[in-house]
């Protein structure tokens, strides 16, 4: 996939007093939203402007954009 988190997410938020108990506790985010943060897929929209309103962060602070390699021409 090309965009890929440049932080690990889940330590960011555990730095910033966010276990993953207390996020699923709060009903801030679900079980399979958290998996996917741990497996570095992306989440929607409001999952990551949430995750920018706890971290105190912008989306680029947290996503980078790595483009897919493209195969050499054959000479």
């Amino acid at each position: 996939m090309p965009i890929i988190y440049k932080r690990d997410i889940i330590s960011e938020l555990k730095n910033c007093g966010y276990s993953t108990y207390k996020l699923r506790q709060d009903k801030l985010f679900a079980e399979r939203t958290l998996q996917k943060i741990r497996n570095g897929e992306i989440v929607n929209a409001d999952n990551l402007a949430l995750l920018c309103k706890l971290l105190k962060c912008q989306p680029g602070d947290l996503l980078e954009y790595v483009p897919d390699e493209v195969p050499a021409e054959k000479e």
